[in-house]
């Protein structure tokens, strides 16, 4: 994984998500989180081969290491 944004580096970005698009492919989930992510498989075009892809990066990590988000509390009150 590198500096995706430039050709020269951008190799071992594209071989993970293509990797992770085909193991999608063949019934695993894949969630791709975060800016910076996103834009990488969005900018190769690989946005349509995983499961999901969410721009809330660091709010997801949290939400699935279990945390109660103020946002998502709030809405169940």
């Amino acid at each position: 994984m590198g500096v995706f944004e430039f050709e020269n580096f951008a190799h071992g970005t594209k071989s993970i998500a293509e990797f992770v698009g085909q193991a999608t492919q063949h019934g695993a989930f894949s969630l791709i989180g975060g800016g910076d992510s996103v834009a990488a498989v969005k900018q190769m075009g690989l946005a349509d081969t995983v499961s999901f892809v969410s721009t809330g990066g660091g709010a997801m990590l949290e939400f699935l290491e279990g945390k109660v988000l103020p946002g998502i509390a709030a809405m169940n009150e």
